[in-house]
């Protein structure tokens, strides 16, 4: 399966605060990306998620007692089992390649050279999708649609359904939001 396939609601929820998880549970988006949680709750988290039959990626960056290894990766995916990870470190995209994890590359694009570094980090390390931070920006996401053979997922200071629609139609395949009043715009 690919990240493309996964989408099913153009909304994914990304969940930052653990009381925002039952949210998401009853949200109608079908992907949630967790950026909450420890080594002592992430499998209840999962347990749920997973029961409400969403697709869950890890933000491997926001877990508290997790680091960013190779053996960090194989308890991720052999303990926890989720869709895939989010990350902003390239270099874990080939770790968790191996455990048969999807894999999204979270970037900031704050300028130029972010932007040329984005997309010789994803021409190098094949990422299966890139999450770009902020998500107001459809001309960039237009742009890097036609520089990057990936599926694009724009998110950060999303505020509107109006900002969600104007990112899908620059190319983005799903806008994340972390505003739960969202996580129901059926797209």
């Amino acid at each position: 399966m690919n990240i493309v396939d996964l989408v099913q609601s153009q909304v994914i929820a990304s969940v930052k605060e653990e009381e925002d998880i039952e949210k998401a549970i009853n949200s109608t988006s079908n992907i949630v990306f967790l950026l909450t949680g420890n080594l002592l709750n992430m499998t209840e988290h999962l347990d749920r998620l997973k029961s409400a039959q969403k697709s869950v990626f890890i933000h491997i960056d926001f877990i508290e007692g997790l680091s960013n290894t190779k053996s960090a990766i194989k308890y991720i995916a052999k303990k926890w089992k989720p869709s895939g990870i989010i990350t902003t470190k390239s270099s874990l995209i080939k770790f968790a390649k191996e455990e048969k994890l999807m894999v999204i590359q979270r970037m900031f694009l704050i300028d130029h050279t972010a932007l040329k570094k984005g997309i010789s980090i994803c021409e190098t390390f094949a990422p299966d999708a890139i999450e770009v931070l902020p998500g107001l920006m459809p001309n960039i996401i237009d742009h890097l649609t036609h520089r990057i053979n990936l599926p694009i997922i724009a998110g950060g200071l999303i505020s509107s359904k109006e900002d969600i629609t104007k990112g899908l139609e620059a190319g983005a395949l799903a806008m994340s939001t972390g505003n739960p009043a969202l996580w129901n715009f059926d797209i």
